[in-house]
Protein backbone atom coordinates (compact mmCIF):
# COMPACT_ATOMS: atom_id res chain seq x y z
CA UNK A 1 0.00 0.00 0.00
CA UNK A 2 1.43 3.43 -0.92
CA UNK A 3 2.37 5.88 1.79
CA UNK A 4 0.04 8.82 2.41
CA UNK A 5 1.13 12.45 2.65
CA UNK A 6 1.42 12.39 6.46
CA UNK A 7 3.72 9.36 6.38
CA UNK A 8 5.93 10.94 3.73
CA UNK A 9 6.21 14.20 5.69
CA UNK A 10 7.06 12.28 8.89
CA UNK A 11 9.96 10.67 7.02
CA UNK A 12 11.34 14.16 6.32
CA UNK A 13 11.49 15.24 9.99
CA UNK A 14 14.97 16.47 11.01
CA UNK A 15 15.94 17.00 7.35
CA UNK A 16 16.28 20.23 5.36
CA UNK A 17 13.26 20.84 3.18
CA UNK A 18 11.96 23.53 0.88
CA UNK A 19 8.41 24.82 0.60
CA UNK A 20 6.75 26.68 -2.25
CA UNK A 21 3.83 28.79 -1.02
CA UNK A 22 0.68 30.01 -2.78
CA UNK A 23 2.07 33.54 -3.05
CA UNK A 24 5.20 32.28 -4.89
CA UNK A 25 7.51 32.67 -1.88
CA UNK A 26 9.87 29.83 -1.03
CA UNK A 27 10.94 28.87 2.47
CA UNK A 28 13.77 26.50 3.29
CA UNK A 29 14.65 25.10 6.70
CA UNK A 30 14.96 22.04 8.91
CA UNK A 31 11.60 20.30 9.36
CA UNK A 32 10.88 19.84 13.06
CA UNK A 33 7.37 18.46 12.81
CA UNK A 34 3.87 18.54 11.37
CA UNK A 35 0.28 17.84 12.35
CA UNK A 36 -2.77 16.19 10.76
CA UNK A 37 -3.50 19.38 8.78
CA UNK A 38 0.04 19.37 7.38
CA UNK A 39 0.93 22.56 9.23
CA UNK A 40 4.74 22.50 9.29
CA UNK A 41 7.31 23.71 11.82
CA UNK A 42 10.68 24.69 10.33
CA UNK A 43 13.80 25.74 12.20
CA UNK A 44 16.57 27.96 10.84
CA UNK A 45 14.19 28.98 8.05
CA UNK A 46 15.05 31.34 5.22
CA UNK A 47 12.45 33.04 3.02
CA UNK A 48 13.20 33.70 -0.64
CA UNK A 49 10.93 36.03 -2.60
CA UNK A 50 11.78 37.52 -5.97
CA UNK A 51 15.34 38.85 -5.53
CA UNK A 52 15.31 39.23 -1.73
CA UNK A 53 16.15 36.72 0.96
CA UNK A 54 15.76 36.96 4.74
CA UNK A 55 16.40 34.76 7.76
CA UNK A 56 13.22 33.89 9.70
CA UNK A 57 14.43 31.49 12.39
CA UNK A 58 11.73 29.11 13.66
CA UNK A 59 8.39 29.35 11.84
CA UNK A 60 5.04 27.59 11.62
CA UNK A 61 3.63 27.40 8.10
CA UNK A 62 -0.07 26.73 7.65
CA UNK A 63 -0.51 23.60 5.54
CA UNK A 64 -3.17 25.17 3.30
CA UNK A 65 -0.58 27.72 2.08
CA UNK A 66 1.89 25.07 0.90
CA UNK A 67 1.80 24.26 -2.82
CA UNK A 68 4.87 22.00 -2.89
CA UNK A 69 7.30 20.42 -0.45
CA UNK A 70 10.66 19.13 -1.61
CA UNK A 71 13.67 17.55 0.04
CA UNK A 72 16.98 18.53 -1.61
CA UNK A 73 18.71 15.64 0.19
CA UNK A 74 16.13 13.07 -0.87
CA UNK A 75 13.68 11.00 1.14
CA UNK A 76 15.00 8.99 4.09
CA UNK A 77 14.52 5.21 3.66
CA UNK A 78 11.60 3.65 5.53
CA UNK A 79 12.36 2.34 9.00
CA UNK A 80 11.19 -1.21 9.56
Amino acid sequence: MPDGPLTLVERLVEQRVGLRLKDAREIEGKLLGSDEHLNLVLDDATEKAAEASRHLGRVVVRGSNVVALYAPGGLRPKSR
